[in-house]
């Protein structure tokens, strides 16, 4: 079996996995260490928390198009965590941030091996997320070519 076979066979329960951490991460950083998120971190969050439900409902029916409904959430949160990391690592100016009022979209909370951030974190979940119901859309239109 390949890899890619293992991944399409496993996508809903990689992608409920990886959405469940990204949830847990999140609630763990700004519940018990007490670091507000900044606007753009909500809009990350309203991306991500509902991929968990609906990873489990299609884990739970069987749905292989389940991609349907996660793609548009994690394509967006993916979008909006980009659009973080440019204003973090200053590619894009701080004027153009939209965390005008309460906690700046560039407030550096962790630094892990000096370059792990809660922003860039957020940008890799979202990246397996998509990058793994992308194969899983690419495995469903093939088998439809197939049939």
């Amino acid at each position: 079996m390949t890899l890619t076979n293992w991944i399409n066979k496993n996508a809903l329960l990689i992608v409920f996995v990886q959405a469940v951490a990204a949830m847990l991460g999140s609630l763990y950083f700004s519940e018990i260490r007490g670091f507000p998120p900044c606007i753009l971190c909500w809009y990350q969050r309203i991306a991500m928390y509902p991929i968990v439900a609906i990873a489990a409902v299609g884990i739970w029916f069987n749905d292989l198009k389940a991609y349907r409904y996660i793609l548009p959430l994690s394509i967006a949160g993916g979008l909006v965590a980009v659009y973080q990391n440019l204003l973090y690592y200053n590619i894009l100016p701080e004027a153009v941030a939209p965390c005008t009022l309460g906690v700046s979209c560039t407030t550096k909370y962790i630094q892990w091996f000096g370059f792990v951030t809660i922003p860039l974190l957020s940008l890799l979940a979202f990246a397996v997320i998509t990058a793994v119901m992308l194969l899983q859309r690419q495995s469903d239109q093939r088998s439809k070519t197939t049939d």
